[in-house]
């Protein structure tokens, strides 16, 4: 079980960090109007993050519903531009998400500000929805990728079932912060979850490279560059879990290593870089205070 346990894994640590993502925007928004005394307005709130839920939800069947359908070639050439779409959406995301951190509790209370003085029950529902269903859709287009990827071993089913219980203890933790006032180190949180995240996009990045490989878009380079079948395949045991977690493969294409590495190398230094100058800030502020 513990291949398939892996592809669980990964479908868990995307709802877990996207759902805390839109349980924080929600939150606020929430935290907010209760604070200046409109609690008569949450439930127009609810009923645009439920929309927006929705919406996702079903965007995120459809596509599903549509890769499906194809077959041969077509469903390769679908699957990798899909698995690369969600990569390069995962990124911005993730890298948005810290620009924008310092300003997004303001900029939301700003939106709240602007759509009760202007009396706008549309205004504050459309609100909710913007926000949630950007995550929504990240989330879901993430998902699908994730789940294409895993198809090929047959669990697509652990990485929407992760993906549910990951959304679920989201729920559990927005709850816990804004309504029974528990303390995380949310900045922690998204730290580690983001790196796992980048590693995890690494490893789609090869295999939507792979299937483009497939169908002749994509040049192999030197095909595989290894064989590792014997010792380590990765259509079982340690090696599928891997593979799930990482896109390990027992015999990589040149072009998809160099990419999934490549991407790996980057990605995580510009992503821990900025954590570590502001660990050296703090600490350097500490020394002379």
């Amino acid at each position: 079980m513990e291949n398939l346990f892996g592809w669980g894994v990964g479908g868990f640590l995307t709802g877990l960090r996207e759902g805390v993502e839109a349980a924080l925007i929600v939150g606020i928004i929430a935290g907010y109007l209760v604070k200046i005394g409109r609690s008569d307005r949450l439930g127009v709130i609810w009923a645009g993050v439920v929309a927006a839920v929705a919406a996702s939800a079903a965007i995120g069947v459809a596509a599903f519903v549509i890769l499906g359908g194809l077959e041969g070639d077509t469903e390769k050439l679908i699957e990798g531009f899909t698995s690369l779409l969600a990569v390069v959406i995962l990124t911005y995301m993730i890298f948005w998400m810290r620009k924008q951190a310092v300003t997004l509790g303001a900029e939301l209370r700003k939106g709240v500000d602007r759509a009760i003085a202007s009396a706008s029950i549309f205004g504050l529902a459309a609100l909710a929805f913007t926000a949630v269903i950007r995550e929504g859709i990240e989330t879901a287009l993430f998902l699908l990728g994730q789940t294409t990827a895993a198809s090929e071993a047959g669990a697509g089913s652990w990485v929407a079932a992760g993906a549910l219980i990951g959304l679920a203890v989201a729920t559990l933790i927005g709850f816990a912060i804004f309504r029974l006032g528990v303390r995380l180190n949310l900045g922690a949180f998204f730290n580690v979850t983001g790196a796992a995240l980048v590693v995890i996009a690494a490893g789609l990045l090869s295999y939507g490279a792979h299937e483009l490989i497939e169908v002749g878009l994509l040049p192999a380079i030197v095909a595989p560059v290894y064989d590792l079948s014997g010792v380590l395949p990765h259509t079982e045991g340690i090696g599928q879990f891997l593979r799930a977690i990482v896109g390990y493969s027992a015999t990589p294409e040149l072009s998809a290593l160099l990419l999934q590495v490549g991407y790996l190398a980057f990605g995580l230094f510009f992503y821990i870089l900025p954590v570590r100058r502001a660990s050296a800030a703090r600490a350097a502020s500490s020394a002379t205070s």
